[in-house]
């Protein structure tokens, strides 16, 4: 893993991107805290021109976008179109969406197919369609857990993975392995530490500052083609500008090869 791909992931600062004002000045702060890249997600009503323009003027690569979930499947061409104006090739399903049942076998049956076709529109328009889980997709149906009924009844071809490390360790399974099942087919990962205070309750670190074995992470997922490794905190302690610059600097310090 490289330094240039290490992106911040905009949800982590989303108190600090609702403006064209805010969002230009959290990208000059990315910038400075070392950041290439960016994966934009929560931002305000901006043109995507202008976030393009505003990326661009900082040195910052605009890697993956998420969009609403119900866009993506019921209007994918507006999807291309977006990532068209932004510059980028990938976006992700953020969640499994208000519109459909995950307990209901077949509303899971059912967002899966609306993905299948959904990431053909996509790659025709040359782009590529990920799908980011949390922890309820390791809940089980019929003897699988979701996320493997996912990827089981779509083609790579229209849906790749962005594996969540903090959501696949609370779900119970293991990210280094989620990573290797995913092997050609992981071009993006969230990184996200998982550690445990005194009180028994699970909560988001910083990168090296919980539990989760990053160099195994990071080695299994580069094996499987990786090509942007994304920090995301959902929850900081304190300013979250400072909580990416210490996840950024572990990184750059513990984990990259050049």
């Amino acid at each position: 893993m490289k330094i240039e791909q290490v992106a911040a992931q905009l949800y982590t600062v989303r108190e600090f991107t609702k403006t064209a004002d805010d969002l230009a000045n959290t990208f000059r702060r990315l910038r400075e805290i070392g950041f290439h890249a960016a994966q934009v997600s929560a931002v305000g009503p901006i043109p995507p021109e202008e976030i393009r323009r505003m990326a661009d003027g900082e040195g910052i690569t605009i890697c993956a976008t998420h969009e609403p979930t119900d866009t993506i499947l019921n209007e994918p061409e507006s999807v291309v179109e977006r990532l068209d104006k932004l510059g980028t090739t990938y976006t992700a399903v953020p969640n499994f969406g208000l519109s459909y049942d995950i307990a209901k076998l077949e509303d899971v049956d059912l967002i899966i197919s609306k993905m299948e076709a959904a990431g053909a529109v996509l790659r025709k328009g040359g782009k590529v369609l990920t799908y980011h889980n949390h922890a309820r997709e390791f809940a089980w149906h019929e003897g699988a857990p979701v996320l493997e009924r996912i990827y089981g009844g779509t083609s790579p071809e229209h849906l790749q993975g962005e594996i969540d490390t903090y959501w696949v360790q609370f779900g119970g399974a293991c990210p280094v392995e989620w990573c290797r099942k995913l092997a050609g087919r992981l071009p993006l990962l969230h990184i996200k530490d998982y550690a445990i205070g005194f009180d028994n309750k699970p909560y988001f670190a910083e990168i090296g500052y919980g539990n989760l074995n990053f160099k195994a992470i990071i080695e299994a997922a580069e094996a499987s083609g990786c090509e942007w490794f994304i920090i995301e905190q959902d929850i900081c302690p304190g300013n979250p500008f400072d909580s990416l610059r210490k996840s950024f600097d572990y990184i750059k310090a513990n984990l990259v090869t050049a």
